[in-house]
């Protein structure tokens, strides 16, 4: 697997509304988490500097999915350090930025 795996974001909303849908894992920045109203709904958030700490602690039997603000580096890299430890990572092409102006469900935090 390489760094690029990638979702989109219709993929993603697709995904969702499946019996056996994603596990989704916020990772923005703490900053930019903290700073955000909303999230995914039934993201958790995730330290992305820790991922390979936290991995153990992922299905390795479900598609995650991790997103930050605009799916660039941090999910990209939170996603290569999860799939380098066994988990089915992807990262959400054009962040939660994109997935907001899809449509795409969210909660408030």
């Amino acid at each position: 697997m390489t760094a690029t795996q990638k979702i989109s974001v219709k993929e993603l909303n697709q995904l969702i509304q499946t019996l056996e849908g994603p596990v989704i894992v916020d990772v923005r920045r703490k900053k930019a988490f903290d700073e955000s109203d909303k999230m995914i709904a039934t993201a958790e958030w995730r330290d992305p500097d820790q991922a390979a700490n936290w991995a153990d602690e992922l299905p390795k039997d479900a598609a995650v999915v991790v997103y930050c603000v605009h799916g660039h580096d941090v999910s990209q890299g939170a996603a290569a350090a999860l799939r380098q430890a066994g988990v089915d990572a992807l990262f959400l092409e054009g962040g939660i930025e994109d997935f907001v102006k899809a449509g795409g469900k969210t909660v408030a935090k």
